[in-house]
């Protein structure tokens, strides 16, 4: 594992701690090295801790690594914080003005930002310097980037930086050299990726109310809505967002939207009011702690449940969840399309690890889905015409037939109706989408598998799928890593085989919320679960001692 090189910068919020770590996975991917970076921020606008945290290598990674071989911190708390995460060849640069008697490189921050006008703003930039000095990186180089990433106050930027760069060549000496990669790659986070594919498959509209860590999406759409001739609308609470989507999925409109558990929850009714319209209207879940407000800037997976049945009543809800900032694009595209070809709410599935971490990408854009629903032709229109397969032609307005849809149970026409006959009919009708989507499903891919030696198999879903990987590569142990991707309707006929071999599931639920699914639904044999609850995702270092004391 010499291979990778972790970098951690901390600060208090404010600070520029977290532009310190986008900045320093920019440089890396300038290298042509792989990139994963990891923010940890509290609910805080000033103040606290917060901290970056990025590991690079010249070969695909997975995870950051809580095991740093470069640590800068900007005041005494995050040197406090961080003084166990340092690797054995680590090295940590702290802020002597801050504190003194550390083991470590002390550099006057304070006392060098004082010289200029936004003082709190250099601190990021003295970090970037740092890191510039300590593996090889020219100055020229660093300069170049500090011009594109810190564009307001340039000069003082560069001569700050420089400064801080001259302090600690000498304690350095490019200590961590880093071989280069064969290939740049562009570096985006998983709400962009999720943004990106969706575009790629003709979204339309994007309705949200801000709510971390699904918030990114909003903010890159809102900023990118003119580029891809997009609407972004901002409504006043969750239950406007989800009924002013499916409003515009009545026009032909492809909607989007996106929330976390509390925006959620209040959005329930209207999915239900989806599953009763046939509305194709995609969301985006992504997982905060909970109960209630919880934890909101840090990750869970314990509202799978609550995504498999949100809504009253029967119907079908497409449930699946990317594992990577990759699939987050094909699969942002794969859903916007199978809810418009299955006329159905559909859940994208993720959580604030995915959602907010940032990996290097290579993206085929050709891959993307983006097809038109069954349409209506002629006369006679009804909206819940009856077919084999359930799935109803569509029919936009402006027309001279009558469009009705309706939240009553309704005939086909989408006329209230009480009559006992019509209301088993139109429940047989919608239920028929289910087993065509199953077959449709079985000539996708719906499960990731990575095939190993041991006999044990380990099931991942979501970004713990990541975790598992970059804890495999670690501990050098071989045994099958496989993740649903789609959760509902849970591939059964791919995990079949699985049924009477020993399986181990690594989720972050209390519960074991994932564990009971593939018990339930795939009924297989789970001979252990590793679960973190903590809000934290799993050390790959960590996990990978767990995982051999269970194999």
């Amino acid at each position: 594992m010499s291979d990778i090189f972790t970098f951690l910068v901390g600060g208090k919020a404010g600070e520029g701690a977290k532009k310190a770590g986008s900045v320093a996975a920019h440089i890396f991917s300038s290298l042509g090295r792989h990139v994963f970076q990891m923010d940890d921020y509290m609910s805080l606008i000033r103040g606290g801790h917060n901290f970056s945290v990025i590991s690079t290598s010249t070969n695909g990674i997975f995870s950051h690594y809580m095991n740093a071989n470069l640590v800068v911190n900007f005041d005494k708390r995050s040197c406090e914080t961080h003084m166990d995460d340092v690797a054995e060849d680590g090295i940590i640069v702290f802020n002597s003005d801050e504190q003194d008697n550390v083991d470590g490189i002390g550099i006057p921050l304070s006392t060098e930002a004082e010289k200029y006008p936004m003082k709190s703003l250099m601190y990021g930039v003295g970090a970037v310097a740092i890191l510039s000095s300590t593996i090889g990186f020219k100055k020229e180089e660093m300069n170049q980037v500090i011009r594109t990433q810190y564009p307001r106050g340039i000069d003082d930027n560069i001569s700050f930086a420089n400064t801080i760069y001259d302090m600690v060549k000498p304690e350095f000496k490019n200590k961590f050299p880093l071989e280069r990669g064969y290939k740049e790659r562009k570096i985006i986070s998983g709400n962009e990726s999720i943004c990106l594919g969706a575009i790629a498959g003709g979204l339309d509209v994007y309705f949200a109310y801000p709510m971390t860590p699904a918030s990114s999406i909003l903010h890159f759409l809102a900023k990118q809505a003119k580029n891809f001739g997009l609407a972004v609308v901002h409504p006043e609470s969750e239950i406007a967002v989800i009924n002013m989507a499916i409003g515009s999925a009545f026009t032909g409109v492809k909607s989007m939207v996106g929330t976390s558990g509390g925006g959620f929850a209040l959005m329930t009714e209207g999915i239900s009011l989806a599953g009763i319209t046939e509305t194709p209207i995609l969301i985006v879940l992504s997982q905060r702690p909970g109960p209630a407000t919880g934890v909101p800037t840090y990750t869970e997976q314990a509202d799978l449940s609550f995504a498999l049945s949100a809504g009253h009543g029967d119907f079908l809800r497409i449930v699946a969840s990317p594992a990577t900032v990759e699939d987050a694009f094909y699969l942002a595209s794969e859903m916007l399309d199978l809810v418009w070809k299955f006329q159905t709410p559909g859940i994208l599935l993720t959580d604030k690890h995915l959602s907010e971490s940032s990996m290097t990408v290579d993206i085929d854009i050709k891959r993307a889905k983006w097809t038109e629903p069954k349409m209506h032709s002629g006369s006679n229109y009804k909206r819940y015409l009856d077919s084999d397969d359930g799935i109803s032609p569509m029919l936009f307005p402006p027309s001279k037939e009558t469009i009705k849809w309706n939240s009553y149970e309704h005939d086909e026409f989408g006329i209230t109706t009480e009559n006992a006959e019509m209301i088993s009919f139109m429940h047989d009708k919608r239920n028929k989408k289910e087993s065509t989507l199953i077959e449709y499903l079985k000539k996708k891919e719906t499960v990731n598998i990575i095939w190993g030696e041991h006999p044990t198999n380990i099931f991942a879903f979501g970004s713990t799928y990541m975790s598992v990987l970059e804890a495999l590569k670690y501990g050098n142990i071989n045994p099958t890593a496989i993740q649903p991707i789609y959760l509902n309707p849970i591939p059964k006929w791919e995990l079949e085989e699985f049924k009477n071999q020993d399986n181990i599931v690594v989720e972050q639920s209390s519960t074991g919320q994932f564990t009971a699914l593939l018990q339930e639904k795939a009924g297989l044999n789970i001979k252990h679960t590793i679960k973190r609850y903590d809000g934290r995702p799993f050390d790959p270092i960590k996990l990978s001692k767990k995982i051999k004391e269970m194999l």
